[in-house]
């Protein structure tokens, strides 16, 4: 896009777009951004901006065909594309391909309105992986079918996206009921709604679940879009999402060779208000250490939240079956799991993590390539 007017102060650079749109350009970020100040292999920025004046001066600027010319009182020129100004305009974020808008949803989303994605479009193409990642970002959560009888199949797939996340349990983990369990996904009890290691500094981002086998009685998955959780308790009470938003609890995960904690709210907002992060797991919470004076309100939202994970108007279930792999935002889709009776059949789900700055890296390397 053109610019179709251009104004010139010592302080900054008054431009309007050819769509009308008004946009000012500190001087002092247009040296900054000068292509001058980045190395030209890495585009790692090089210029010290303390070798700057602490106010530089604009003199004059000319459109080129592809540039803005800005010529500065210290004899400096800089040649800035008109690309650079109009993707980087100050008090608007860049656009990003990985920053896909949640769709809520309850129980109205079904097992076959879950977003299925066949292993060999994932593996085969670049449309394939895109199409794919893109629905479990937006919805948080995705089937993937078709994959072997081989314990890395599922691996396989979340290597296409990036580095695997390596937790206390390893770089995958089998969940299968074993005797002298440390964590009660490892047992065949009934798992309520949870995202997975909240006590971490920062939880895992996606999950991979593979089912090589469930052929025992019961065993069924538990999903629930927290993001849809915590947008209904911000309208329905939002003194109990403020307390859950911005009293930090402790999380802890103990065994004989870990111990992991952490303080941190249930909900987090992005710097826009918006909800970006679930931690909810209430078997690993640990003892509540707020002042004594909010202990009482703070237990009220934590209650309130619990009771909404509960309900069966947010929640999806399923049974997965063998040649199946859930995949989920762990921290967004809260997921659990029915009780089952190992004396009744095998079962039997491989699972590993990618981060979510993988996941988005991804996607963006994506984009670039399918456009």
């Amino acid at each position: 896009m053109k610019l179709s007017a251009m104004e010139v102060r010592p302080d900054a650079l008054l431009t309007t777009w050819a769509d009308g749109t008004p946009t000012t350009y500190p001087t002092l970020w247009l040296r900054d951004n000068c292509p001058s100040a980045f190395h030209p292999q890495t585009e790692e920025r090089v210029l010290d901006l303390l070798t700057l004046d602490t106010d530089p001066v604009l003199l004059n600027a000319e459109q080129g065909a592809e540039t803005v010319i800005l010529h500065y009182a210290d004899g400096h020129v800089s040649h800035l594309p008109l690309a650079l100004l109009e993707a980087h305009r100050p008090g608007s974020p860049a656009s990003d391909p990985s920053a896909i808008p949640p769709r809520l949803w309850h129980a109205d989303l079904t097992p076959g309105a879950v977003p299925r994605h066949s292993t060999t479009q994932i593996l085969a193409t670049s449309h394939g992986l895109r199409a794919w990642m893109e629905d479990t970002a937006a919805t948080g959560l995705s089937i993937v079918d078709g994959l072997e009888n081989r314990i890395d199949a599922g691996v396989d797939i979340a290597c296409k996206i990036g580095f695997l996340r390596e937790t206390n349990f390893g770089m995958t983990f089998e969940v299968v009921s074993k005797p002298d369990p440390n964590n009660l996904a490892y047992t065949a009890v009934t798992l309520p709604l949870h995202t997975d290691l909240p006590n971490q500094e920062v939880p895992p981002g996606f999950q991979f679940l593979h089912c090589l086998a469930n052929e025992a009685e019961g065993g069924g998955s538990l999903f629930a879009d927290g993001f849809a959780l915590a947008e209904d308790l911000r309208m329905a009470d939002p003194e109990s999402f403020r307390l859950l938003c911005e009293v930090p609890i402790p999380f802890r995960f103990h065994d004989r060779d870990a111990d992991i904690r952490t303080h941190a709210p249930v909900i987090t907002l992005d710097r826009a208000g918006r909800v970006c992060e679930i931690r909810w797991n209430a078997h690993i919470a640990a003892t509540f250490d707020m002042a004594p004076e909010i202990m009482p309100a703070y237990y009220r939202a934590y209650r309130a939240f619990m009771a909404m994970t509960r309900d069966p108007a947010y929640q999806l279930t399923f049974k997965l079956k063998a040649g199946e792999m859930i995949v989920f935002d762990n921290r967004r889709v809260l997921h659990g799991r029915e009780a089952f009776d190992p004396a009744s059949g095998f079962r039997h789900l491989h699972g590993c993590y990618v981060d979510r700055g993988e996941f988005n890296s991804r996607l963006r390397l994506l984009a670039r390539m399918t456009h």
